[in-house]
């Protein structure tokens, strides 16, 4: 606990050239991230899916051989014998697809499935973004309650140590005594949570940067945040409904479902192929030492009955069709509420903010003014406690607000598909330098 207070300290002391800004932050997590490397190999696996369509329309070469022991009787009108003898064979086959309507689906799919391998890489990298703002607003709010539960237990140190004085000359009772320490040994129990929640929200920002953070940068003093633009609700909506990555993946999805009911059914189309191979064989039998031939030919197959299988697997890709259809309505509904509450997130969170702003201007002066008045005689004790208690929880909500309405706007624009690398250094610029 000591070494969370030393860092929150550290942290708000140091100068802002010590600092690790949110850039910084998120380029250690694209470089240490396990979660981004594992999307990134599957990224990479998926485009190998259009080699692998595209080889089924290619030609095929492959090489076979043969060595056999022979122990052959032969019995004709002029000839009858026993023999016993090695033969040996080899031969290399050519086939070219001529038409396999199947393979040309299936190269289709590929291209469709490496897009897809790269829009959910897109996915991924907007999450690490989401990932690591959130982790870093956590620790700078994580400090931020720390620093208000230690200026508040300060305080009521300081109003415990005078309500002491004051029993002891006899202008207060007993009374005002116990209310000072019970709200002091509350202060220090607040104080050990924030301590304990600093320390798992650095954690937290470890696990995706590989190595423990340094002291952050936080908000400028006075920062003012700014509306989204455009300003309005329906072209957000829009904009997640057509672009957002989520939708392009199930897009994709579907794409690749409506082309395997094709694949499917191809199953009962004839197969064209061009065959040319060439073939050596050592026989040492009565009449032939070595036979040699080439052949080249179009080989045509028609598939007449195969159990009922092709139809079911036709009826099985027709239904998953359908699923398709229905998952990708599900993510446009997805997509718009994503943008709707990170919309009304956003908005709400900026008026939160100003409101309370107002009421940390209020809650210091009211301290100020029940002090005063506990000076002089017009207020008891419990009034300055209540004040300090007011004031600690408002500056923790006024800090939660803030980090929250910065979310909501990585969260707007990721709804819509355009969150990148430029929203990081446009929110990194809003940290103090």
């Amino acid at each position: 606990m000591k070494r969370a207070v030393a860092i929150c300290l550290a942290g708000l002391c140091c100068s802002g050239a010590a600092a690790a800004d949110l850039m910084q932050v998120y380029r250690d997590a694209l470089a240490n991230d396990a979660r981004l490397a594992a999307a990134r190999a599957q990224y990479e696996a998926g485009q190998e899916r259009v080699v692998q369509g595209r080889a089924g329309l290619l030609p095929q070469l492959g090489l076979s051989a043969e060595s056999a022991w022979n122990d052959a009787e032969i019995r004709s009108r002029t000839v009858a014998g026993r023999g016993e003898f090695n033969s040996n064979g080899y031969g290399v086959q050519l086939t070219q697809p001529l038409f396999r309507w199947q393979n040309w689906v299936q190269f289709k799919q590929g291209e469709l499935q490496t897009a897809l391998a790269g829009t959910q890489f897109g996915i991924a990298q907007q999450d690490l973004v989401l990932r690591v703002a959130e982790a870093y607003f956590n620790v700078l709010n994580a400090q931020d309650a720390l620093a208000a539960v230690t200026q508040l237990r300060t305080a009521a140190a300081e109003q415990l140590e005078l309500a002491k004085t004051s029993f002891e000359v006899g202008t207060v009772t007993i009374t005002d005594v116990h209310e000072a320490q019970s709200r002091f040994d509350l202060a220090s129990a607040q104080e050990i949570a924030a301590q304990n929640q600093l320390e798992v929200s650095r954690q937290a920002l470890a696990q995706i940067i590989g190595r423990e953070p340094d002291a952050l940068a936080g908000l400028r003093e006075g920062v003012q945040l700014q509306r989204p633009q455009p300003d309005n609700i329906g072209d957000w909506v829009a904009a997640a409904e057509a672009g957002s990555f989520s939708v392009q993946a199930q897009q994709l999805t579907r794409e690749i479902a409506v082309r395997e009911v094709e694949r499917a059914r191809a199953g009962h189309l004839p197969t064209v192929d061009l065959v040319a191979s060439h073939g050596v064989n050592h026989r040492p039998q009565l009449s032939t030492e070595r036979s040699e031939a080439s052949t080249i030919g179009v080989q045509l197959n028609l598939p007449l009955y195969a159990g009922g299988r092709v139809s079911s697997v036709s009826r099985e890709a027709a239904a998953l069709r359908m699923k398709a259809d229905s998952d990708l309505e599900d993510a446009r509904r997805s997509a718009a509420l994503a943008a709707r509450q990170s919309w009304l997130g956003l908005t709400s969170g900026m008026a939160q903010v100003k409101a309370l702003e107002a009421a940390r201007v209020s809650s210091t002066s009211a301290l100020e003014a029940n002090k005063l008045g506990y000076e002089v005689g017009v207020r008891i004790n419990i009034d300055v406690l209540n004040a300090q208690t007011q004031l600690a929880d408002t500056l923790q909500q006024l800090s939660r607000a803030r980090y929250d309405t910065l979310l909501a706007q990585l969260r707007l624009k990721a709804a819509a598909g355009t969150l990148g690398e430029a929203d990081v250094q446009e929110i990194n610029a809003l940290l103090a330098p």
